[in-house]
């Protein structure tokens, strides 16, 4: 979504406008096609997702990543004065909030599934058996 809005802002730029915007190096390469990367110009990539298969650590890289995503959007916000901008924004930001809530009910509902005396101690993805004799 937001690679869409950056085509929508940029589809209709002038050569002088794509010079002076710093978005030369971009439009060099992409023209204004939708190419994700971060501010820093590196590329989306799958490494992005990181997955440990234990679901205590897997929730709270999930929990990262949205607070992550809520923070890039609080600084978009900072900078866009332009309403078309702004309102799906905030929509994407507030969507980030529920899923960091939502992932945060699922910590909790995992964590009460298991011995709270030791639930760091294993992984209760594959040590099943672990949980049983604690």
């Amino acid at each position: 979504m937001v690679s869409a809005i950056v085509y929508q802002l940029t589809r209709n730029l002038t050569e002088e406008e794509i010079q002076k915007s710093g978005f030369a190096p971009y439009f060099v390469d992409h023209t204004t096609g939708i190419y994700p990367t971060d501010a820093n110009g590196v590329p989306f990539s799958a490494s992005t997702f990181s997955v440990a298969g234990d679901a205590i650590t897997d929730i709270h890289e999930d929990m990262a990543a949205e607070q992550k995503a809520r923070t890039t959007y609080d600084n978009i916000l900072r900078f866009c004065d332009d309403p078309d901008v702004r309102d799906p924004i905030k929509f994407l930001r507030q969507r980030e909030v529920v899923h960091y809530q939502r992932f945060g009910e699922g910590l909790r509902i995992i964590t009460d599934h298991l011995d709270s005396k030791n639930f760091y101690a294993f992984n209760p993805e594959f040590d099943r058996q672990n949980r049983r004799k604690s």
